[in-house]
């Protein structure tokens, strides 16, 4: 399925054992960036990205599925079943019954008839309507958690997605749907980096079989000003000793946690370098330096004013 540099993750809860390659593409769009997101998903795929991560709030699907389309017609991959990829339900079709038509417009989007795996993008529900970013709180509606996971489940059923999962869930609300799941979520994906090391949620997923794939691993994202990942001279110093970039410390930390991740450039250049994180090691030493980075969320949430329930006062 994946370029034999990228190790693979089993999905335990899926059907099927679905192997996801560690490495995941971003495909959120970049304002800054010069190419487009079409072109960035055929060169990652050039350069051996197997792994997609999409959504239908970023409005990419069509050029994930044009790039895919065009990786076919280069020979670059010889079937859509080599990639995996991941989009997900935005929370103004977080309704039981918007669920299966959401996937099926993603699906049409995407030109694809699955997807890998499907995601409950935030633990919250909108009205039903357009996608804006951020969501007034007057939008919000009951999340009817049960009602919306069945849907997630039927679309399993449906062979619409191989695995299912969540995104933005925290212990206490993942503890909560696997108290009535039928088909167990395959993935939480979360903020993690140096910054947001996430041990307790980590340590919680891991003794119930549900991976973990990180965003936001280089902590960008929302600010602007200091990254305290990018910008530590503390990775900067554990950097230096490995002959490696931060960037690069950074993923392999994550790697080293046994966790999956999603990594973001449409840098060629920078691309090829989150692919070199598998040949070498972080020692003792470097993982005492890295407990001590000051702990804080980057992405406090999807709302505005924000919601001061949203992560349960998780640490």
């Amino acid at each position: 399925m994946s370029s034999p540099s990228i190790p693979e993750l089993v999905l335990r809860s899926s059907s099927g054992q679905r192997r996801m390659p560690v490495i995941g593409f971003g495909t959120a769009p970049e304002a800054a960036s010069k190419v487009s997101t079409k072109d960035a998903v055929v060169e990652a795929i050039r350069q051996g990205y197997r792994h997609f991560d999409a959504a239908a709030a970023y409005g990419v699907e069509q050029s994930v599925g044009e790039a895919i389309k065009e990786a076919l017609q280069l020979g670059l991959v010889n079937s859509r079943d080599e990639l995996f990829i991941t989009s997900k339900l935005w929370v103004t079709d977080n309704h039981p019954h918007l669920v299966v038509p959401a996937l099926q417009k993603s699906l049409s989007t995407l030109q694809v008839e699955y997807l890998d795996l499907f995601l409950i993008h935030w633990p919250i529900a909108a009205k039903p309507g357009k996608v804006t970013y951020p969501i007034e709180q007057s939008e919000l509606v009951p999340f009817d958690m049960k009602g919306v996971w069945a849907a997630m489940e039927e679309c399993q059923r449906l062979g619409l997605t191989k695995a299912i999962g969540v995104s933005n869930f925290s212990w206490k609300k993942l503890q909560k749907l696997l108290s009535f799941a039928t088909i167990p979520p395959a993935v939480n994906q979360v903020e993690m980096n140096l910054a947001w090391q996430q041990k307790k949620l980590r340590d919680f997923c891991k003794s119930n079989g549900i991976t973990i794939t990180a965003f936001s691993p280089l902590r960008k994202g929302v600010s602007r000003g200091t990254n305290i990942v990018l910008d530590n001279d503390i990775v900067k110093e554990i950097a230096d000793a490995h002959g490696k970039t931060i960037a690069q410390v950074c993923l392999r930390w994550i790697y080293e946690q046994g966790v999956s991740f999603v990594v973001k450039s449409y840098d060629k250049e920078r691309m090829k370098q989150n692919l070199q994180i598998f040949d070498w090691s972080l020692k003792e030493d470097d993982y005492k330096k890295i407990s001590q980075i000051n702990q804080e969320r980057l992405i406090k949430g999807p709302t505005k004013p924000l919601l001061d329930d949203l992560w349960d006062d998780e640490p």
